[in-house]
């Protein structure tokens, strides 16, 4: 009932100060369910960029406010606590990465968008769950530092043999906990279970799948697919809008993927931050200007063709 409420309020102030609310596929349901648009890094990212609203409320890690902020530089960007930071973006800081560029001083830097403002800021291009594959194939460049994630960087590397991708030693700890004897146990129990797994996942559950996809692109497949059973392997709260948008369908979590960081908004932060219109994302003109560059990239070089 106090959720109710609470989203009650959040409607209404949210016309009131112009604002839209855009959610991660791994928000809480509560949080799914008030946002304006959930989606995945790119989607929510393209519509950052697009939105004609006054105030951003970005309920997702801190990496995904701060690229709302670079692409929104003359809006108002809300992260309702900024506590809910992003584990794998901390992985990788500018000086290890300059020192990275300096022995290969001929390779692009393409940064996976879970990386900070700062590490965008000298990246030449960023890239997502969803257009890493596509984007990799475009660059002019044949050798690549790709950061953060070596297990989206190994993916990308079963579809490209004509360049060299030099990986960095990050990894998403959700998914990393996801192992295939979880995913064997599943099918077991679910023979039928078609299997969707993200690529940020360890290679051997990645051999598993019958799909392989950012979030938003599961739940384009299982619209479409002939399947009624699935077992999900991400971040177990995209389940929630698998099931919204597939309500004859059943869809099976791993209980232990939980992103610990994308629950730590509630309806309340919500309700407080559009209250108070605080906290504010706040970057500096230069890491703005900088890091909007590779992030415009993207969204050009990820256009369908």
């Amino acid at each position: 009932m106090k959720i109710n409420g609470f989203s009650k309020q959040i409607e209404r102030l949210k016309d009131k100060k112009n604002a839209i609310i855009l959610a991660h596929n791994y928000q809480r349901p509560e949080i799914q369910d008030i946002g304006d648009i959930v989606g995945d890094s790119f989607a929510l990212a393209k519509k950052a960029r697009e939105t004609k609203k006054d105030v951003i409320v970005f309920c997702g890690v801190d990496f995904m406010a701060e690229s709302a902020k670079i692409l929104n530089p003359e809006k108002t960007v809300l992260h309702p606590n900024p506590n809910a930071k992003c584990p794998m973006a901390a992985m990788v800081d500018l000086e290890s990465l300059k020192w990275m560029k300096e022995k290969h001083p001929d390779a692009a830097i393409v940064s996976y968008i879970n990386t900070t403002a700062e590490i965008k800021a000298v990246s030449d291009i960023c890239v997502t769950s969803s257009n890493a594959v596509k984007i990799i194939k475009k660059l002019e460049e044949k050798k690549i530092i790709f950061i953060p994630d070596t297990n989206l960087g190994n993916y990308v590397t079963r579809f490209i043999k004509d360049k060299q991708i030099i990986l960095w030693p990050g990894i998403c700890p959700t998914h990393h906990r996801i192992k295939k004897e979880r995913i064997l146990e599943l099918k077991k129990i679910h023979p039928h279970a078609e299997v969707l797994v993200h690529p940020e996942c360890n290679p051997d559950v990645i051999d598993l799948a019958d799909y392989i996809s950012s979030t938003q692109g599961m739940v384009r497949y299982a619209k479409t697919s002939s399947s009624k059973e699935f077992i999900i392997g991400t971040e177990k709260d995209l389940c929630h809008q698998l099931s919204i948008n597939n309500p004859e369908k059943t869809f099976y979590p791993i209980d232990i993927a939980v992103c610990p960081n994308m629950k730590k908004i509630t309806t309340k932060h919500v309700l407080t931050c559009l209250q108070t219109l605080k906290p504010i994302v706040e970057l500096s003109n230069e890491i703005i200007q900088k890091a909007s560059i590779p992030l415009e990239r993207m969204i050009k070089f990820g256009r369908d063709d």
